[in-house]
């Protein structure tokens, strides 16, 4: 049973701080549960899911303690609507974990497509005397140099969710990791000193499956991310990424439908039917994420703008999104993001472009938001609408005046407004 909650004095951006770094870590949680048919991790999403429920009741208190008029019911509807996504995140986050442990079934298929949904997750285990064992994170300096992300630690039987600088991969402990395939071999590599063997996707031969497998993983990828493009139209109180967000969730939707009926179709022809179970309850949690991330969107989308608490939670967040303009006579001015090297030289990952001259993103001023996943969305490495291109792959070509909006770690938000030709990004 559930404890009691009762009022306290909190900080709101604290918490809702807190509720976003949360709700990203259990998206990735969830899923690599599924991945690793652990359990033990699954567990941990449900623990954090717990956490969750506490937060969300003391964000929503707080407010309604600081509403005292029409104008500030109107000025914090966007704090609740936030509140109410990150929750509805959490929510979906913990259906996906009770696919293990409440051993509902999937396709082996699934897990194998898994580790490529929007960038590789690795489990590695740390072995004595590689590079990795004895460093922290800290002096690795892991994500800003490599782009890859440790996402928790499991040694002496726990799991630590929230491993900082000053955590430890001593030989033994298992770390899972997360970004680029490439980047997630060398890593695996110098952790494990062996070589990163990605599981083998089977040949079901069954093409509706197969159909809704890959359909799962596109989803995910533009689920994830539209949480980042909402976070970015509430923090630059953006229509035009707000906009996006709307999209997004559209064919996210309409992704959904095609994916219920190639699941249907497929029944028919699987020795087990059942175990396709797991397969519906990823499909319905996923799109749940893409309508959280317009719900996160919707005060701007609305004309009410949003709150100055919410930027400056957003501003706290542990992994960050940087905005910077192309400025004229950066390297990055009519070279491709390959050859740019922008992940090598920052270890920040481009989500999306705003194309110069579209208007409503005029300013070279760099600024943060705490981030989810890049989309690899379509065949070509990127989506193109409007005047954004959605998850541009490295042969998008880059011109002066150009908005990026990248993620990664704080120190890769500095070099990346350094290589723009920027100064540093506001929120530092």
């Amino acid at each position: 049973m559930a404890g009691e909650v009762s009022y306290e004095p909190v900080s709101v951006k604290g918490v809702l701080a807190e509720m976003k770094d949360t709700a990203e870590l259990l998206i990735d949680l969830s899923y690599s549960a599924v991945l690793l048919g652990s359990e033990d991790v699954a567990r941990e999403v449900l623990e954090l899911e717990e956490r969750m429920d506490v937060l969300q009741m003391r964000a929503r208190m707080s407010l309604l303690m600081a509403a005292r008029s029409p104008k500030d019911a109107e000025a914090l509807a966007p704090v609740l609507s936030v509140i109410g996504a990150a929750e509805k995140i959490s929510d979906a986050a913990g259906d996906i974990a009770k696919v293990v442990v409440e051993e509902i079934g999937l396709p082996e298929a699934m897990a194998a497509a898994l580790p490529e949904a929007i960038e590789t997750v690795a489990s590695a285990d740390v072995g004595v005397d590689t590079r990795l064992a004895g460093e922290t994170l800290g002096d690795l300096n892991l994500e800003t140099e490599t782009g890859v992300r440790a996402i928790a630690i499991h040694r002496e039987g726990e799991w630590d969710t929230d491993p900082g600088p000053e955590t430890r991969l001593e030989a033994g402990t298992t770390v899972l990791v997360r970004g680029a395939a490439e980047d997630v071999e060398g890593v695996y590599q110098s952790a494990t000193g062996e070589a990163y063997d990605p599981p083998a996707v089977p040949d079901l031969g069954i093409e509706d499956l197969e159909r809704a497998t890959g359909a799962i993983v596109l989803m995910k990828n533009m689920s994830e991310l539209a949480v980042d493009l909402a976070y970015g139209a509430i923090l630059f109180d953006s229509e035009a990424l707000a906009r996006e967000v709307v999209e997004l969730e559209v064919e996210v939707d309409a992704l959904q439908s095609r994916f219920e009926a190639w699941t249907l179709r497929a029944a028919g022809r699987v020795e087990d039917p059942v175990r396709l179970r797991g397969l519906v309850h990823l499909g319905r949690s996923t799109e749940v994420i893409s309508d959280a991330a317009v719900e996160i969107s919707e005060g701007v989308l609305r004309g009410i703008g949003t709150h100055p608490v919410i930027a400056e939670a957003v501003l706290e967040s542990d992994e960050v999104l940087t905005r910077s303009v192309i400025a004229p006579g950066s390297d990055l001015g009519g070279v491709t993001i390959g050859e740019g090297m922008i992940k090598t030289e920052t270890g920040m990952r481009v989500i999306a472009v705003r194309r110069a001259g579209s208007g409503g993103e005029s300013s070279t001023q760099g600024r943060l938001l705490s981030g989810g996943s890049e989309n690899g969305a379509d065949s070509g490495g990127q989506r193109v609408r409007n005047e954004w291109v959605i998850s541009p792959g490295p042969e998008t070509k880059l011109h002066a005046g150009d908005v990026l909006i990248a993620k990664g770690t704080r120190a890769g938000a500095e070099r990346i407004d350094a290589l723009t030709g920027n100064g540093s990004s506001e929120g530092d």
